[in-house]
C-alpha cells in the first residue's frame, strides 16, 4: 500500500505541520454545505490538474463520506507518484462528529 491511513488525532498534526493539500471527494453539494478548511473539492479537472502539474513531494490528505472512497483516490494519487498521501479514516462524518464534541 503506497498512501497511508491516518487518523483524526493524527490528522490534525499534519495540517498543523505538514500543510498537506487536503482534498474532498464528497458530492459538490456536501462540500459547499461544510468541509474541512482550505480543502479543495476533487473533481476531474482537479485530479487531471494535481497529476500533470501538482508538487509530488507536498502531502496529500484525502477524504470522504466515512473513509472508504478517499482510500480509492489516495491510491491513485500513490500511483501518480505522489509520495505522502493519506486517506482520513472516519472520514468528514468522524471528524464533524469529534470536531462538535470539542
Amino acid at each position: 500500500m503506497k498512501y497511508k491511513t491516518i487518523s483524526i488525532d493524527d490528522s490534525e498534526v499534519l495540517i498543523k505541520e505538514a500543510k498537506p493539500l487536503i482534498l474532498d471527494c464528497r458530492d459538490l453539494k456536501d462540500y459547499r454545505a461544510g468541509h474541512l478548511e482550505d480543502a479543495l473539492h476533487v473533481h476531474e479537472g482537479l485530479k487531471e490538474s494535481l497529476v500533470k502539474k501538482g508538487d509530488k513531494e507536498r502531502s496529500l490528505l484525502i477524504y470522504c463520506y466515512y473513509g472508504h472512497a478517499s482510500e480509492h483516490l489516495a491510491e491513485f494519487f500513490s500511483d501518480f507518484g505522489f509520495k505522502d498521501v493519506y486517506s482520513l479514516a472516519g472520514g468528514y462524518s468522524g471528524w464533524k462528529e469529534k470536531n462538535q464534541a470539542v
